[in-house]
């Protein structure tokens, strides 16, 4: 860390636990080259502010310096900013202006454990009490000294009538459902899965996808036998009986000489494929087109243009694969393309928009992924014009299936640095835990596979909810639910919500669905569910414990726990039901 001038005049304080901010603050000249703060999320009611973050390590000190006027030429300056108050760990303290000089405010309540601080402070104690407004904060942790960068909360006012929770991020990484590092095992087409290693996944792991890769070598000129089909289905419920999903490819040849087969053998062994694809839909996450050429890869084969000479017919009948491959699978489910060249030239250059998402046609379902990441500067022929489609790949992911594996060692590019950037940047929700394992390691070496393991995909983290006490039947019961997405994309296929009430005394429970759809919640956002969710007039007077619940929505899934939807929060998870806990009780009168 580089220090300037230590001889410099320190004006006088009576706290000593700011005194011992002061010589750490004061005396840093630039942060840090890598910040442990992340997840940083900031909430508030009409009331009171919630703050909190991760961060590694066992540090004594954990702070946030608040510039509620958001003019760095008043209050103590830090990164840009001018902090009118300062909360170390349960202390607030407010800046007398002159430099460093401190004033102790309260007490304030704080929690810290886990890797994840929380303070929840009243608007009033910061000057926050009427007109919504706005803030910049900066957070920091000691020892070692790391410094996040300016954080700028907007107040939301008064969130109605009620009172509000606040909730405590976790930085542990989540067993969650078509998201995460999955794992390949060998040729699904060949050797059967095992329930009971599948389920290790997910337990020891928090693994909960595996890549079934359905070679159909044998089958060039016949159909798919109904041996072969009935294995396709053997594993889909071996892979239901784990809790886990699949992410499918079909190929024909794992040979560069491409020896793959026509459109037309394509289109009937399509055909023979869609029962199954549709009865197994609730455990396949996404089907990666595949079928053409080696290993499903779209490069060296016989019939669809080899090795990058692409006739205008080739375009034709690939372009027939993937529409016939959108047919047979349930409208619900995207297919992936090797390279954003393949989607833009069959399909159109301009980006998905958000007014195009999930409305079921193909470009609405056709998603990317990239086996070759970071293996080189083009990623080994996956871009042809990266000034193009990097920021083409970037907005579509938005709204779409991302994922893929790496192929190869290549530093600096397959680094920490490159590759957290692209992750977040194309919206990464999978990646291969098992290939190519130095790149891999690497990242562990390098210390951000921990991260990668927590932000693949999807990562919501509940900041506040406010309900009120007591809530009569058949009356509508106002939600106010707020949540940020700490991952790096969204869920790509639909998920349900429900308002869970779970009578205290007879246990039995009663699901409301909310009207939200996970999907829109996107990458970095805080999201509000604000509705007035109706009770049955039938419920049963008492007093209810109020939980969340993101099913699967399939029926075959949706009681299951294994395909719900863990929040990042402590103490919320109820393993074996699915809920997470709102800590809330309502009385229903």
């Amino acid at each position: 860390m580089r220090r300037s001038n230590p001889r410099i005049h320190l004006p006088l304080i009576t706290e000593p636990a700011a005194l011992a901010m002061l010589v750490a603050s004061v005396l840093l000249v630039s942060p840090p080259a890598h910040a442990a703060i992340s997840a940083i999320v900031v909430g508030n009611d009409a009331t009171n502010v919630n703050y909190q973050f991760q961060y590694s390590g066992t540090p004594a000190f954990r702070r946030a310096y608040i510039d509620v006027d958001r003019n760095p030429a008043t209050g103590f300056a830090q990164l840009g900013t001018g902090a009118d108050y300062l909360l170390e760990n349960d202390a607030l303290y407010k800046h007398l202006g002159g430099g460093w000089s401190w004033q102790f405010v309260k007490t304030v309540t704080h929690t810290a454990s886990a890797g994840a601080a929380s303070w929840t402070v009243a608007r009033a104690d910061i000057g926050e009490s009427s007109t919504p407004n706005d803030a910049d904060i900066v957070f920091q942790v000691e020892s070692p000294l790391e410094t996040s960068s300016k954080y700028t909360h907007v107040y939301s006012g008064s969130t109605g009538t009620g009172t509000t929770t606040y909730y405590t991020a976790s930085s542990a990484t989540l067993a969650n459902p078509e998201r995460g590092f999955y794992h390949y095992t060998s040729d699904c087409d060949k050797t059967d899965f095992v329930a009971s290693t599948l389920s290790g996944y997910r337990t020891n792991e928090k693994i909960t996808q595996v890549f079934c890769i359905f070679y159909l070598s044998e089958f060039k000129n016949s159909p798919i036998s109904q041996a072969q089909l009935d294995r396709f289905q053997r594993q889909a419920n071996t892979v239901r009986a784990a809790g886990l999903k699949m992410i499918v490819r079909f190929a024909y040849t794992l040979s560069t000489a491409g020896d793959d087969v026509p459109l037309s053998r394509v289109t009937a062994h399509l055909d023979q494929l869609a029962p199954y694809l549709s009865a197994h839909s609730d455990v396949i996450a996404v089907v990666q087109t595949g079928l053409i050429g080696a290993w499903g890869e779209w490069y060296y084969t016989q019939n669809f243009g080899n090795a990058g000479s692409v006739s205008q017919t080739d375009w034709n009948n690939r372009k027939a694969v993937v529409d016939k491959l959108l047919s047979v699978l349930p409208a619900t489910r995207m297919v992936q393309l090797r390279t954003p060249k393949f989607k833009r030239t069959m399909y159109g250059t301009s980006a998905l928009s958000a007014a195009q998402a999930y409305n079921g046609t193909a470009v609405a379902r056709i998603g990317h992924h990239n086996d070759c990441f970071l293996a080189s500067p083009d990623d080994w022929g996956t871009f042809e014009n990266t000034t193009v489609e990097y920021p083409y790949l970037s907005a579509e992911t938005n709204y779409l299936a991302m994922g893929g594996e790496t192929c190869n060692f290549n530093p600096p590019r397959s680094d920490c640095a490159t590759a957290l950037n692209e992750l977040a940047s194309f919206h990464y929700s999978y990646l291969n835990a098992d290939y190519e394992l130095t790149v891999l390691n690497g990242w562990t070496n390098g210390g951000c596979r921990p991260e990668i393991d927590r932000r693949l995909g999807y990562r919501f983290t509940l900041v506040s909810a406010t309900f009120p006490g007591t809530v009569s039947r058949g009356a509508a019961m106002p939600v106010n639910i707020q949540l940020k997405n700490e991952g790096w994309a969204a869920p790509f296929n639909p998920r349900s919500v429900q308002l869970v009430l779970r009578n205290t005394s007879s246990g039995a429970t009663y699901r409301l669905p909310l009207s939200a759809d996970p999907r829109q919640w996107a990458a970095g956002s805080t999201v509000t569910i604000n509705q007035g969710v109706t009770l049955p007039a039938t419920l049963p007077a008492g007093s209810y414990a109020l939980l969340l619940n993101l099913p699967d929505p399939a029926p075959s899934l949706s009681t299951r726990p294994e395909y719900a939807i863990q929040l990042a929060n402590q103490n919320v998870w109820e393993a074996s039901t699915g809920f997470n806990d709102l800590q809330r009780t309502v009385t229903v009168q």
